[in-house]
């Protein structure tokens, strides 16, 4: 696990900080809605910080879901583009996981687009299984 200290980002001005991080992931959301969703009161946002400096952050929901009877939902995964490679993810998994279990959850779920084939080789480094299919239908 690589050295770094994890805190959740409540505030308004930290989750702001975690903004350009997160549209690295979400390119196509403008910085106010990816603002206003990390206000959502189930919605827990993890920065992972080295050396004072924010390096990656994770956003996660515990949910109940009809085959699992409580999942932590790992939406958002992103390492700043120029500190990925150095351990970072992999560090904030852990503590997902970590906060997961102590929150009493079965299982870290998360869901990726069917063309990210180096996100799924990632995951499943990480001892992730290939679980399932999310379809959906726009409306």
């Amino acid at each position: 696990m690589k050295d770094m200290e994890i805190r959740e980002l409540k505030t308004e001005s930290e989750r702001l900080d975690a903004v350009p991080i997160l549209r690295q992931l979400w390119s196509d959301i403008p910085p106010e809605d990816v603002l206003e969703w990390t206000a959502d009161d189930e919605y827990h946002l993890f920065g992972g910080f080295a050396d004072e400096e924010l390096v990656g952050v994770a956003g996660v929901l515990v949910k109940h879901v009809l085959h699992h009877a409580r999942n932590a939902w790992l939406y958002d995964l992103v390492v700043d583009e120029p500190r990925r490679s150095e351990g970072y993810g992999a560090s904030l998994i852990e503590f997902v996981e970590r906060w997961a279990e102590e929150r009493d959850c079965e299982h870290v779920a998360l869901a990726s687009p069917v063309t990210k084939d180096g996100v799924h080789r990632y995951y499943e480094g990480q001892n992730y299984e290939k679980w399932g299919y999310v379809l959906e239908k726009e409306l």
